[in-house]
């Protein structure tokens, strides 16, 4: 399963201390692989926890997926998300459109836990 991270949701894991690991794990009854697109660290410019989010990336080997930079990363998403997808994300107009896709996503709940 190959989950993809919407820049928000990384930051917001991050400003609330959820270890997004150990919640994956919890929430996921398989073997998943955490991405990001190469595009996320262009919206992570200038944006508080820039440097604490990159430091996480690499810590977690998080595997980067190259795209057509010319495309903001919710596109993007939309364009690389299949059946065996699930992206964690708080983007409403991207959930919804996630969800006409059928397409599973994760969400932070109550700044404490993720769930799908």
């Amino acid at each position: 399963m190959d989950i993809i991270l919407d820049t928000d949701f990384l930051i917001n894991c991050l400003k609330n201390k959820i270890d997004i690991f150990s919640e994956f794990s919890r929430i996921l009854d398989e073997k998943f692989k955490v991405n990001i697109l190469d595009k996320t660290l262009d919206e992570l410019n200038g944006k508080n926890l820039e440097k604490l989010c990159i430091a996480f990336i690499k810590a977690k080997n998080i595997n980067m997926i190259k795209t057509d930079r010319l495309k903001n990363v919710d596109n993007l998403i939309l364009d690389l998300v299949g059946k065996d997808t699930i992206v964690a994300t708080q983007d409403k107009d991207l959930k919804r459109k996630l969800k006409k896709k059928n397409i599973q996503v994760i969400t932070i709940r109550q700044k404490k836990y993720l769930a799908i």
